[in-house]
């Protein structure tokens, strides 16, 4: 990534994607913007904000490279912050290349490295880290839930609670250097165990925010694993969660002998389902390492299917699993074979009765899996974790802040503050020295 010196340069890139397509839009920004316009356009930017057909030349030739559409955005009511041009041209790959040449060619104008738009609006103050990480998760998302998740990070829903713990802790330090500093002022009392107090919530809350993994899934997949004896129907109910045949499917039992790992889309979020291997005893190497491999990856899952053959219940049940600290889903298969009555149990979850031969009881079946992963990553409540930068800089924080509550110095439990901020401060790109002046000035007016 360039340095700050590049920051002077105009950049160039293609904003849309490649490959055939009506349109293609060319992004220039810096403060050679309106330059490269007038260069390729032979006439001024447009009114800001405004659409204009114009006609784009090679500036060494004159010859005609398209006729498209150019969008003028001046600083700083930019994307970047700085002067802005898009180019909206015909997409064909002759175009868009004999446009970025005739770019490449003005003064001090050069491609973009990769994400140097979004760097540039975070140095122009356009939007804090967790927002440029957004912006990253929404060109990426695969499904409906990963979107709301992106919008929200990237409208700063995630930003504003990181920066209000920091605010907080500013506040607080700046209470205790205060106290530290200025020994002979009237201020108010008792300052050292408000900064231990407010250090002890701020402390929970993290805690709490820390222990909540839903964002973490909802970005990265759910991880469901189907258990369950041989022959019960695991991989029929794969490829039916599926809509495909990605499993085999035999009336032999142990057709499955390793872990089929498949992504697909539940009603808006992301699952990694895995078919395993029967869970049963044998002798054989090859059937052992497979069980052994379904062990654990129900060990890592977020959630389990477990799948039972009716024509074998209740006795294939007992002993399957050992202790889970999962959620777990139970479906009892084949009832087509042998009708179950009533609502039976399997350490203590309900079993769902279900045909995947007729369809019988898949919507009930569907629902539960549904909600159990809606369960494990819905992120509608507020915003939640969703990168392991800011667990690890939460964590840090965390250390901190335990540590404020046992100084043995007021100057111990002030470095301690000043840690755990600047580890906040680290999450969105803002921490400032100047922070701890201006509040302890505006809140006490000290040498007025």
């Amino acid at each position: 990534m360039p340095g700050a010196v590049a920051m002077n340069d105009t950049i160039f890139a293609l904003a849309s994607g490649r490959g055939r397509a009506g349109v293609a839009v060319l992004r220039v920004s810096g403060p050679g913007a309106a330059a490269a316009v007038r260069a390729l356009t032979g006439s001024e930017p447009p009114a800001p904000r405004r659409a204009a057909l114009r006609e784009f030349r090679d500036p060494a030739s004159g010859e005609i490279l398209d006729r498209g559409l150019v969008l003028w955005f001046p600083a700083p009511r930019s994307y970047t912050g700085e002067d802005v041009a898009e180019l909206h041209v015909h997409a064909g790959p002759a175009v868009v290349e004999g446009i970025a040449e005739a770019l490449s060619k003005q003064a001090s104008t050069r491609p973009a490295e990769a994400g140097e738009f979004t760097r540039r609006a975070f140095m122009n103050g356009k939007l804090d880290l967790t927002e440029a990480e957004g912006i990253a998760d929404l060109v990426a998302a695969e499904t409906a839930e990963q979107r709301r998740q992106a919008l929200r990070q990237m409208d700063g829903a995630l930003g504003r609670l990181y920066e209000d713990w920091r605010v907080r802790l500013v506040r607080a330090l700046a209470h205790l250097e205060a106290s530290i500093d200025f020994p002979d002022e009237e201020l108010p009392g008792d300052l050292i165990e408000a900064a231990r107090a407010s250090a002890a919530a701020l402390q929970g809350e993290i805690a709490a925010h820390l222990a909540d993994g839903r964002g973490e899934r909802l970005r990265h997949g759910v991880s469901v694993a189907i258990l369950g004896p041989p022959n019960a129907g695991k991989s029929t109910l794969l490829n039916r969660l599926a809509q495909r045949d990605a499993a085999i499917v035999s009336p032999i039992a142990g057709t499955t002998r390793d872990v089929i790992d498949i992504d697909i889309d539940l009603d808006g979020y992301p699952v990694r389902i895995a078919d395993t291997a029967g869970l049963h005893r044998t002798d054989d190497a090859i059937e052992a390492e497979g069980v052994r491999r379904a062990h654990k990856r129900g060990e890592a899952a977020d959630l389990i299917i477990v799948v039972l053959d009716a024509a074998t219940w209740p006795e294939t049940g007992a002993g399957l699993l050992g202790a889970v600290e999962v959620p777990v889903v139970v479906l009892l298969n084949k009832t087509d074979l042998r009708a179950v009555d009533g609502q039976p149990m399997w350490r203590e979850h309900n079993v769902l009765p279900l045909s995947l031969a007729t369809g019988a009881g898949w919507e009930a079946a569907r629902r539960a899996i549904a909600a159990g992963v809606r369960a494990l990553a819905d992120t509608q409540a507020g915003p939640a974790l969703t990168r392991t930068r800011h667990r690890a800089a939460l964590e840090a924080c965390i250390v901190s802040l335990a540590r404020v509550k046992s100084a043995a110095l007021p100057e111990l439990a002030a470095e301690d503050l000043r840690l755990a901020a600047r580890a906040l401060g680290k999450i969105t790109g803002r921490i400032e020295v100047e922070d701890l002046l201006d509040v302890i000035f505006r809140d006490f007016c000290i040498g007025k």
